[in-house]
C-alpha cells in the first residue's frame, strides 16, 4: 500500500475535508456548484493546482465534528484558478503576502454532489481491512486534500449507500 501522498499520484479520485459548520455537503448541493477556497496549505494547494481536472471524483469528508467521515461525493467542475480570497481584506482567508501577478493560493470548483445514505466514519474506515491504509486513516494525517485509491473510492461509496 502507499504510504505518502505522492505514491498516490497520478489519481482522479480525491478525499477533501471540511468543517460542517464552516461548509457541509448539503451546502454544495444547496449550491449545486462552489469554489474550494480557502485552503492555506502548500501540500493541498500543490495537489488542487497541479494534479485535480474536470471530472475527478472527491469524497467529501466532515471533519471537526462529534463524528468525522465521508458524507458523500462531489466531482471536479472547474480547474484550479486563483484563490481571490487571498486579495481581499474582509475574508477570513486574507494573506497579505500573496500576489494577483504571482498567485499563492488556488482553488478548484465543485459540483455534482450526493450525500450518502450513511457516513462512513474514521472509524470504519480504520477498522475495514481494505480502507485502514488510507492516507486519512494514518496518525498524523491531517492534510485536507488527499489522493485516494480508486479502489477505496468505490469501496466507501459502496458502504455509504
Amino acid at each position: 500500500m502507499p504510504k505518502s501522498v505522492k505514491d498516490y499520484l497520478p489519481t482522479e479520485f480525491w478525499l477533501m475535508k471540511s468543517e460542517p459548520d464552516a461548509f457541509s455537503i448539503d451546502d454544495l448541493i444547496r449550491m449545486k456548484s462552489e469554489h474550494w477556497d480557502g485552503v492555506r496549505n502548500y501540500q493541498a494547494r500543490n495537489l488542487m493546482r497541479d494534479q485535480m481536472k474536470v471530472g475527478h471524483r472527491v469524497l467529501f469528508y466532515h471533519s471537526s465534528t462529534a463524528v468525522p467521515g465521508v458524507v458523500g461525493t462531489a466531482t471536479v467542475v472547474k480547474e484550479a484558478i486563483p484563490d481571490h480570497t487571498a486579495w481581499d481584506r474582509k475574508s477570513k482567508y486574507f494573506d497579505a503576502k500573496s500576489d494577483p501577478e504571482n498567485p499563492t493560493w488556488w482553488m478548484v470548483t465543485l459540483g455534482k454532489a450526493k450525500k450518502f445514505k450513511n457516513i462512513v466514519t474514521l472509524a470504519d474506515i480504520k477498522e475495514h481491512p481494505r480502507l485502514r491504509e488510507m492516507l486519512v486513516a494514518q496518525k498524523g494525517q491531517r492534510l485536507s486534500i488527499q489522493p485516494v485509491l480508486a479502489d477505496d473510492f468505490s469501496e466507501i461509496v459502496s458502504l455509504g449507500r
